[in-house]
């Protein structure tokens, strides 16, 4: 893995510089002093719009199984680690295995960009780094699809280190993604902010030290996050809580 610095990482004595003139990474601005240095953010439903691909991925996987849910109630997936919840809707740890291989099935090659961005993230995530903040990914998706999806939709160069799940090891939760996430980016847990739109995100983060921010865009349930330290309804608004405005 990557260490702050080294390859594609943004070190504070290093500005990072982009390989594409046409879509030029602001250098970062180190006469600012942002309140929260390091920004972590979770990926569905917080950088991207990612329900289309996830429902149909589910839609698929259970139909393989004989399972009827309702396309509503598949928003339950969003957030949580698949495992967990394909075995608690089919009642079944071996069903729920092979219902999360059916998933992937479809999502390798279709589901995964069957998404969109979010207005107004691209900007976010330039000014935050323009503003001298370093972006981490901290996602419970497994990170090879993570990094594909920024990728794609060009968000990558924005990222100092880009964190996810394992897709079969032993981190699959977001407490352990955004674990390891503090490990290798060294950073002082009281000065990162974690943005996310789930209960998952603001409840791991709380654990581990961490200041959160509720993205109100995303797929949370009415109350779902109002315990997080921020809630905040527009990018514009992260920006303005990480940089204490």
């Amino acid at each position: 893995m990557p260490i702050l610095g080294e390859g594609p990482c943004l070190s504070p004595k290093r500005p990072l510089r982009t390989q594409d003139p046409d879509h030029p990474v602001p250098y970062p601005d180190f006469s600012m002093q942002p309140r929260f240095p390091t920004v972590f953010f979770d990926l569905d439903g917080t950088l991207t719009d990612s329900a289309p691909g996830i429902l149909n991925s589910c839609e698929y996987a259970l139909s393989r199984l004989g399972i009827g849910m309702e396309r509503e109630a598949m928003y339950a997936f969003i957030g949580p680690p698949l495992l967990d919840t394909f075995t608690r809707v089919t009642d079944s740890p071996e069903l729920g295995k092979r219902a999360l291989d059916l998933y992937r099935e479809y999502f390798a090659d279709r589901g995964i960009f069957e998404n969109s961005v979010y207005p107004g993230i691209g900007e976010l995530l330039r000014d935050l780094v323009a503003a001298g903040c370093r972006n981490v990914l901290a996602t419970a998706k497994p990170e090879v699809y993570a990094r594909r999806i920024l990728e794609h939709f060009g968000l990558a160069r924005y990222f100092a280190y880009m964190g996810g799940a394992d897709l079969n090891g032993p981190v699959r939760t977001k407490y352990g993604v955004i674990e390891r996430d503090l490990a290798i980016t060294r950073a002082d847990p009281s000065l990162v902010l974690m943005v996310g739109d789930r209960r998952d995100d603001v409840d791991a983060a709380k654990r581990l030290g961490i200041a959160t921010a509720a993205a109100g865009w995303g797929y949370a349930e009415p109350g779902e996050v109002d315990h997080a330290d921020f809630v905040c309804r527009t990018p514009g608004e992260v920006y303005a809580t990480a940089l204490g405005q």
